[in-house]
C-alpha cells in the first residue's frame, strides 16, 4: 500500500470547490455529515423574511428534521444566529416533527463552540466541521462532529417519580415469568460487569439498576406480560447497529432522544442470543463510566 501525504484545502478560497459545490455534494450524499441515513427534504428552502435554508434533511423513521446551515471558513455570529433562526421557523411551521439545528462549517472555532454549547440542552444543536482534503490527485471531504446533541434524561429516570416494588410490576405491568426474566438479566449484568452488589430498583415506569441505593441505569427493563423490553444506554453507531442486526436479537429501535438501543427479549433469547446481550451490557457499562 502506497503512502500519500494529505493536505487540507480551503474551500472558502477555492474558485471551483466553493459553497455551491459543497452543498451539491451533501445533497447527493447526506451521509457525509455523519448523521445517519437521512433523506433530502429541500435545498435552498425559502424562509419567510429570513433568507434561504441551505439544506433540510429528514429521518423518516424517527420523524426528525435537520435544518443545516453551511458555512465556508470559520464560524461567525451571523451564521450561528441564522442556524437557530431557521430551526425555530421550521419547528413552528411543522411542530409534528422533532427538529435539530445543524451548522456545518470548515472550522468550528473554540470561541463559538463555547457559545453553541450554551444553547445545547435548550436548543438541539449539532456542530460539524467539514474539511476538504487532497490526497495525491484525489480530493475528498472529512467531517467531524464537534458538538453532538445533549442526551436528555427522561421523566422515567427521575427517581422521585415514585418507587414501587416487585409485586406492583407483577400485578400491573408484567408477570411472574417476565419478572424472573428480569432476575436472569440481572445475573447476566453482574457477570459481565463484575459488580455483585447491583440490584433491581423498581420504579413506576421502569425497572432500573442500583448499587447501595445509588441508581445507575445503563441497562433498564420494562417487563410486559409475555416478554420484556430491555434498554441499553449506548451511543448510536453503524458498527454497533450492524452487530445487532447480525446478532439476531429482536431490536425495536434506537431512541435518539434518550440515547438508548431498545430490544424485545424473551426467555429463549437469554440462551440463543446471550453473546449479543453480553456485548450490549458491556458497551453500556463502559459508556456509563462506572
Amino acid at each position: 500500500m502506497e503512502f500519500q501525504p494529505a493536505r487540507t484545502l480551503s474551500l472558502k478560497q477555492h474558485s471551483v470547490f466553493n459553497e455551491k459545490w459543497l452543498q451539491q455534494k451533501l445533497t447527493e450524499d447526506p451521509t457525509l455529515l455523519g448523521l445517519g441515513e437521512l433523506m433530502v427534504k429541500d435545498v435552498e428552502r425559502r424562509q419567510p423574511k429570513a433568507g434561504r435554508l441551505d439544506l433540510l434533511l429528514s429521518d423518516p423513521e424517527s420523524l426528525t428534521r435537520y435544518e443545516v446551515e453551511i458555512q465556508l471558513g470559520s464560524t461567525d455570529e451571523s451564521h450561528i444566529i441564522r442556524t437557530i433562526e431557521y430551526w425555530d421557523l421550521e419547528r413552528r411551521r411543522y411542530p409534528q416533527y422533532d427538529h435539530v439545528a445543524v451548522i456545518a462549517a470548515e472550522e468550528i472555532t473554540s470561541r463559538f463552540l463555547n457559545v453553541i454549547s450554551l444553547f445545547n440542552g435548550f436548543i438541539p444543536v449539532i456542530a460539524i466541521q467539514v474539511q476538504a482534503v487532497q490526497v495525491g490527485e484525489v480530493m475528498t471531504l472529512v467531517t467531524t462532529k464537534v458538538l453532538d446533541l445533549l442526551t436528555l434524561g427522561t421523566e422515567e429516570e427521575d427517581d422521585t417519580g415514585g418507587a414501587t416494588d416487585r409485586s406492583f410490576w407483577e400485578a400491573s405491568r408484567g408477570s411472574a415469568a417476565t419478572l424472573k426474566l428480569a432476575d436472569r438479566m440481572l445475573d447476566l449484568v453482574r457477570e459481565v460487569t463484575g459488580v455483585p452488589g447491583l440490584a433491581l430498583k423498581y420504579n413506576k415506569f421502569y425497572i432500573g439498576l442500583a448499587k447501595d441505593g445509588i441508581a445507575n441505569n445503563f441497562v433498564s427493563f420494562r417487563p410486559r406480560r409475555k416478554h420484556m423490553i430491555v434498554e441499553f444506554k449506548v451511543p448510536s453507531s453503524d458498527d454497533v447497529t450492524a452487530k445487532l442486526e447480525d446478532g439476531g436479537l429482536d431490536m425495536l429501535d434506537y431512541a435518539k432522544r434518550w440515547g438508548r438501543y431498545r430490544a424485545r427479549v424473551t426467555e429463549e433469547d437469554l440462551t440463543k442470543h446471550a453473546d449479543v446481550l453480553r456485548e450490549l451490557i458491556r458497551l453500556a457499562y463502559e459508556y456509563s463510566g462506572k
